[in-house]
């Protein structure tokens, strides 16, 4: 997990889009939808694992997308996944 990040968060793993294919879904994910990956924890269970998707890996925790706690992680990463369309 990056510095920082907040376990059990898993902001990154619902808002966002991902293009790249994902184990369990072959076409990505669409914004606003969880990932099958993400456990009731709210932690990846692909964390550390081969086939984890690169962009996943990249992610990075920050302050200014991951904000003081989930909900304001949550509505950046909305609005980012929105203004970047």
């Amino acid at each position: 997990m990056s510095e920082g990040c907040r376990a059990g968060c898993g902001a990154c793993c619902i808002a966002p889009s991902i293009s790249s294919a994902i184990p369990g879904m072959p076409e990505g994910k669409p914004a606003g939808v969880r990932c099958v990956q993400l456990d009731g924890d709210n932690l990846c269970r692909l964390f550390g694992d081969p086939s984890r998707p690169r962009v996943c890996e990249r992610f990075k925790f920050d302050a200014s997308v991951c904000g003081e706690h989930r909900e304001e992680a949550l509505a950046t990463l909305r609005w980012l996944e929105q203004d970047t369309r």
